[in-house]
């Protein structure tokens, strides 16, 4: 058996190669290319060198602080999202009466779109703000625990999947055994369920941790309109600066490759961190 799927190999795999290479390979060379040129479009660019990069990389009004909002955005929805699922997980793999409800219902609002999200999300926090004269776009501080409690709400019952999954099959003879053995709900909980379920851990902080730098669907729906674009994300920043200023089109793809950089070092630095931790439990 083992010949036969040698051989038959790239043809089965090449398929998804060439989806890769088009929809992925391809775009990101010629995106990477073209920030290093002044271009209106992909036959008239101009090579420019690091003009481009230095202009991103001065742009304290916009490009800057939306690196800042995001980098804190990021930390405060990676610590609550995994926080809050991990808990979650731990009751409802509990036998408890209705559990299987439950874990649909903190799942469903991961299948509802970023913009239609940030548009309901925007309805309900105006609602709670204006009875106090207030909006969301009012203050920077309203938008930022806006997109907070929207990140938090979708996708908090997607990492408890997961978390759910990693703790079942943690063997129970070995939480029966340490339960024989004395050892109390937060040993067990220390010693056996945090390092058992740490490729789990591993899958959770690289997802949440992607999620919240790349997020924009929902940045522009929930804050649009805010003052000084106070609330502006990276993506949006990038995204306005392409589409909204004309002549920024290489400078904007600059900053697309700066961002990519930045999330590649930040994920793979996670990454490296959560395995040594695996084989250190």
């Amino acid at each position: 058996m083992k010949n036969p799927i040698k051989r038959y190999f790239p043809i089965f795999v090449m398929p998804t190669l060439l989806a890769f290479a088009v929809a992925f390979l391809i775009p990101f060379v010629l995106g990477f290319i073209l920030s290093f040129t002044e271009f209106r479009t992909v036959s008239d660019a101009t090579f420019v060198g690091l003009e481009n990069y230095i202009i991103a990389l001065r742009d304290d009004s916009t490009f800057l602080p939306s690196l800042w909002f995001t980098v804190k955005f990021a930390v405060v929805s990676v610590i609550t999202i995994n926080v809050i699922a991990f808990l979650l997980a731990l009751m409802l793999t509990r036998t408890v009466p209705g559990t299987s409800l439950f874990r649909t219902v903190f799942f469903m609002p991961n299948l509802i779109g970023g913009i239609v999200l940030g548009y309901i999300w925007q309805v309900i926090i105006n609602g709670v703000l204006y009875n106090f004269n207030y909006s969301i776009t009012s203050n920077a501080n309203f938008g930022f625990w806006g997109l907070i409690i929207l990140m938090n709400w979708q996708m908090i019952g997607y990492m408890m999947i997961i978390y759910i999954a990693g703790i079942q099959n943690i063997p129970t003879d070995i939480l029966e055994a340490a339960r024989v053995d004395g050892a109390g709900a937060l040993t067990i909980l220390r010693k056996i369920t945090i390092p058992s379920v740490m490729p789990s851990i591993t899958i959770c902080l690289f997802l949440t941790i992607t999620n919240s730098f790349k997020l924009f669907d929902q940045n522009l729906a929930l804050t649009a309109g805010a003052p000084a674009n106070k609330t502006q994300m990276v993506a949006l920043d990038i995204y306005n600066t392409f589409y909204s200023r004309t002549g920024f089109e290489g400078v904007g793809q600059a900053k697309a490759v700066i961002f990519f950089i930045i999330v590649a070092i930040i994920a793979l630095a996670q990454l490296k961190f959560t395995r040594g931790k695996e084989v250190e439990s």
